[in-house]
């Protein structure tokens, strides 16, 4: 039995870009290429009017970006699953647009026959991930955004000790602006407002033990 062609949507702000991708999968049985758009608005209009199976989705653009389309097309029950590549892998590029609902993340130096394992991929639902991608994904997980460092807990137990910030930077080496600094990250991290709280949500955490000794 032959499968039906996957049906795509190319989405990107540069011709040329758009072109060569269409290039690259034009003519392959295995795709049908529905159309293209140059922003994230025109993808959203066009994936409802001609609902493709596979969205391959830029994330920089003028308007309406990539993230806001892949929460858009979310939001309208677009069922495409959407396959950002992209030349950026920073965290301000990759985490959102997962966050936001991306099934898979490549690269445009990506060749092409990863990229048409990465669609068929993408089509059944399957997460795709460049290398590099994957890297910095598993560092968020084993370095949590919020984690404190060294220097910050080093602070927030000279805090919990009852000591103040001028003392705290006399036993640290540092400036005491150095030491409000170190604290605001550290409300910023716990999401709290206030040095009592930071203390008692980094007890709850287990950050801060009680010393027995």
């Amino acid at each position: 039995m032959i499968e039906p062609p996957i049906r795509l949507l190319i989405v990107d702000d540069h011709p040329i870009v758009r072109g060569g991708i269409r290039g690259m999968l034009d003519g392959d049985p295995q795709f049908e290429v529905l159309g293209e758009a140059a922003n994230g608005a025109q993808a959203v209009d066009l994936a409802r009017a001609l609902g493709p199976d596979v969205i391959l989705m830029d994330l920089r653009m003028p308007g309406m970006d990539g993230v806001a389309a892949i929460l858009e097309l979310n939001r309208v029950g677009v069922t495409a699953r959407i396959l950002v590549l992209t030349t950026y892998d920073t965290d301000r590029d990759v985490l959102p647009a997962i966050e936001a609902g991306a099934t898979g993340y490549l690269l445009k130096d990506t060749g092409r026959d990863e990229l048409v394992h990465a669609i068929h991929a993408a089509a059944r639902g399957e997460a795709v991930l460049s290398p590099s991608v994957a890297t910095r994904l598993l560092g968020q997980v084993r370095t949590p955004v919020n984690a404190l460092s060294a220097r910050e807990l080093e602070v927030l137990t000279l805090i919990a000790e009852g000591t103040t910030n001028r003392e705290a930077a006399r036993k640290l080496f540092i400036s005491e602006a150095t030491v409000k600094s170190h604290l605001l990250h550290v409300y910023a991290k716990l999401d709290v407002n206030d040095r009592a709280a930071a203390v008692g949500e980094a007890f709850r955490r287990g950050l801060l033990t009680v010393d027995r000794g």
